[in-house]
């Protein structure tokens, strides 16, 4: 009995000695949000501390729109996009941007199409005439088609001579493969050689249209002038032409299993532990957000801490969690000498067993909450970083206080 008291009394004593930071407020710019009549959705902020506006557009589809035996297709539509659209060549865009000292790119990821840019405030009307071209009047021209093309297979294939960069490829399709999200966003040269430019054409048909349109745009402009000049550049565009698939529910794993990869000249072994994750609207997405920072999601957590500073068997150790409409994966990756792979791997999971049977103690979770509450403002500062943010909420159909009120959720 006077062990446990005495073990309370240390536990208290610990917290006690911490200091508790005052939750930082995050203010965000005042949102002005409209939906065309089409259905394309625009969420407007002005924030004039700077000259400079950033914009993010999402088109709902991405790789979950992929044919088999043609992943990589929505990333190539993606990057082709800013090949040449309107009256301007890819080189055209490329000296346009540059010239105005702006930022402008393009691609898709698991779930969307996104076109981001931060350009000066006084080049607003070139940055809104990029935009509209670049997603309602791109070219593909088969000159730049064919060269990206070469370029994607070569870089899939050099990729593979760093085994970390395509370790999560790997984890991904042995644990959902049968599912969009085990299939590679990038695809792999063999999927990639396959496609061809009528591929993207009609990708590009199919997938793109004013009804799965998000706009966020953030910095130093006037609302209501914006909304204007995005209704004209937008409010027409009709309907994506074939149905968004559904995003089936990926299923519970059971048991374990274990995907060997030969890589002969390798001196190192590199390994992914996963099973299914939570998805992005999870209810208990802050709850994990603090486990899974304490465990494995910053240098000092309890997986860095063993496997690479006490026990020297890593450089590196990280746990991710992968959030999108559905669970994603949840997985714990790193490398080591061969050697010591069974030792490594045994440690991790030992790490996973205690975090699982004991929990985490006050000390530990009051530095998790001191260091997201530091750092999770950081990340809202620039006007690119709430546009990206405000697209994120948007997409996910999020109020601006799942951003706003974070902190507070987390103390």
């Amino acid at each position: 009995m006077k062990l446990a008291r005495a073990a309370v009394m240390a536990a208290l004593l610990a917290r006690c000695a911490l200091p508790t930071p005052a939750a930082a407020e995050i203010h965000l710019p005042r949102t002005r949000e409209v939906t065309l009549a089409n259905g394309a959705h625009l969420v407007l902020a002005e924030k004039h501390d700077l000259p400079l506006i950033a914009f993010h557009a999402f088109v709902r589809g991405g790789s979950i729109t992929d044919p088999p035996g043609k992943e990589g297709l929505a990333a190539l539509t993606g990057d082709m996009l800013r090949k040449g659209a309107g009256k301007r060549s890819a080189r055209d865009i490329s000296e346009a941007t540059d010239g105005a000292g702006a930022s402008f790119g393009s691609g898709a990821s698991y779930e969307i199409f996104w076109v981001s840019g931060e350009f000066l405030a006084r080049d607003e009307v070139l940055m809104l005439d990029l935009l509209r071209d670049v997603l309602r009047r791109p070219l593909f021209p088969d000159s730049e088609f064919v060269k990206l093309s070469r370029q994607t297979v070569d870089e899939l294939r050099s990729e593979k001579d760093d085994p970390w960069g395509v370790l999560g490829d790997y984890g991904l399709a042995f644990l959902f493969p049968d599912h969009p999200y085990g299939r590679p966003v990038d695809g792999d040269e063999a999927t990639v050689a396959r496609i061809t430019r009528d591929d993207v054409l009609a990708c590009y048909r199919e997938r793109f249209g004013g009804d799965r349109l998000i706009v966020t745009v953030v910095g130093d402009f006037d609302s209501r002038r914006m909304e204007s000049r995005l209704k004209a550049a937008f409010e027409d565009w009709p309907r994506a032409a074939a149905p968004l698939p559904t995003v089936p529910d990926p299923p519970s794993v059971h048991g374990r299993r274990v995907l060997l990869v030969d890589k002969p000249d390798a001196t190192q072994t590199y390994f992914w532990m996963g099973n299914r994750g939570i998805a992005r609207k999870d209810p208990d997405r802050d709850v994990v957000d603090v486990a899974n920072t304490a465990f494995g999601g910053r240098f000092t957590s309890i997986l860095n801490s063993e496997l690479r500073t006490k026990s020297g068997l890593t450089y590196g150790v990280r746990c991710r969690t992968m959030r999108l409409g559905q669970p994603g994966s949840v997985a714990i990756s790193s490398f080591t000498k061969t050697d010591s792979t069974r030792r490594a791997m045994d440690l991790a999971l030992q790490l996973l067993g205690h975090l699982r049977e004991q929990g985490l103690d006050t000390t530990m979770v009051a530095s998790v909450k001191s260091y997201l509450s530091g750092l999770y403002p950081t990340h809202l500062e620039t006007s690119g970083q709430i546009a990206s943010t405000l697209a994120d909420l948007a997409y996910h159909g999020l109020p601006v206080t799942e951003a706003t009120d974070y902190v507070e959720r987390i103390e």
